[in-house]
Formats: structure tokens, C-alpha cells, sequence
């Protein structure tokens, strides 16, 4: 079943002589469950492209439907809803808010959308991540595999439809880094979760189900990992 349809995506910057075509003309589709890996070089215009499916960069042209929903025929304030019920992001830099612990960093986006949190839920993600013994703990308290691991956490607590991951591991160790891939991936088995992941590092993407290869703006390669 399909999630994610991208048609003609474009994303322009300036013109004239100083037109950039940071998206040049992408399409592809993502079916519900899939995890895949969106690789390129630094200013390929995979980070742009995650942006724009996330809501939170407009294109300059085409279109990208979520669960059958044309997400750039939304107003602002339909918009911001569906980037708080619809989407959850994982940035590089982890994102937390440095004065709220562990239990409240995972359950503000629940609390923002006036909901109840699921405690069940709430205590199954915590043991999960394995942060049992740290939901009391500020950010500075952690160490960066643990608060990557919040925000996973955070991302999944609304039941997105799309998991976006931008560079999860470009902050971290090689053990932290694959600790948080098999967390991606457990997410993705246990939970179905739709996964898409930007990355430069190829050996991480061959962790997805698909590489999607970006360069220059353009689409290159879109392959299933034997």
C-alpha cells in the first residue's frame, strides 16, 4: 500500500545566472512499512528533498501526496498539523529541549497536540530504547547514542506516517551509530514503521529495504538491497 507519492518535485533557488536546481524533476513512491535509504553527496539535494516530504520546506514545483493527501494544498495552519500527527523527524544534532527530561522531550509532541499520552505505549518505546533507568535525566545528562535515542523516541510517540531521519549517526561514534540503526531498523519491524533516511554513508543505506540515490538534484538509481 502506498504511503509517499512524489511527482515532478522541483526546488529552485534564485535566477538568472544564479538559478540553483537544489531538487531537479524527482519522482518515486514509498509503500507503507518500507525502509529506505536516500544517499547522495554533501549538496545533492537529499537534505532539501527530506525537508520538503517532512512540510517543512515548500517546493517550487510538483507535488508530494501522504496517505493519499496532497500535503502542499494545505493552508499554514493544516500544514503545521500535519507536520505534528503526520511526520516525525530525527535530525543529526538530536534537537532536544535542553531543559525538559527524557519522559517529557519524548511526550511534548503528544502534549502540543492537546492529546492524552498512551502510558503503555509511552513505557513500551522507553524500554525499547533501552532508557529505562534515564527518564528522569536532562539532555546534558546523556550521552549522544542516548539522546538520539529520545529523539527516535519522540518521533514515534504520534504514530507517524513518515519517520524522516536526516544524517541519525553524523553525530555519533561507530558503536552508538550502529546501535541507532538497529533501532531504526527494530522501529520499522515491530512497529511497521515507514522509514526514510538521508545518509552519505552507503554502507549504512545497504541497512534499508531501498537506495534511492540523489546527485545533483537529479534521481540516479532507485534499488532494492539484496
Amino acid at each position: 500500500m502506498e504511503i509517499l507519492k512524489v511527482e515532478n518535485l522541483c526546488k529552485q533557488y534564485g535566477k538568472g545566472e544564479t538559478l540553483v536546481r537544489a531538487l531537479d524533476n524527482i519522482s518515486f513512491s514509498v509503500d507503507k512499512g518500507e525502509f529506505v535509504a536516500i544517499v547522495g553527496a554533501s549538496g545533492s539535494g537529499k537534505s532539501t528533498l527530506l525537508h520538503i516530504l517532512g512540510g517543512v520546506d515548500r517546493p517550487t514545483s510538483g507535488k508530494v501526496f501522504v496517505d493519499g493527501e496532497d500535503v502542499y494544498h494545505l493552508n499554514e495552519t493544516n500544514l503545521a498539523i500535519f507536520r505534528r500527527r503526520q511526520v516525525g523527524l530525527i535530525y543529526q544534532f538530536y534537537n532536544l529541549i535542553p531543559i525538559l527530561n527524557v519522559t517529557e522531550n519524548m511526550t511534548l509532541p503528544i502534549l502540543l497536540d492537546n492529546k492524552k499520552v498512551d502510558q503503555n505505549y509511552l513505557n513500551e518505546l522507553v524500554e525499547t530504547l533501552g532508557l529505562q533507568s534515564r527518564i528522569t535525566h536532562l539532555p546534558n545528562e546523556l550521552s549522544g547514542g542516548q539522546q538520539q535515542r529520545v529523539s527516535i523516541g519522540r518521533a514515534l510517540m504520534n504514530h507517524p506516517a513518515l519517520l524522516l531521519a536526516d544524517e541519525p549517526t553524523g553525530n555519533l561514534d561507530s558503536k552508538a551509530s550502529r546501535e541507532i540503526v538497529e533501532l531504526l531498523k527494530l522501529s520499522n519491524k515491530k512497529y511497521k514503521q515507514t522509514i526514510i533516511m538521508i545518509t552519505h554513508d552507503y554502507n549504512l543505506a545497504l541497512n534499508a529495504d531501498r537506495i534511492i540515490t540523489i546527485d545533483d538534484g537529479k534521481l540516479i538509481s532507485d534499488e532494492k538491497v539484496q
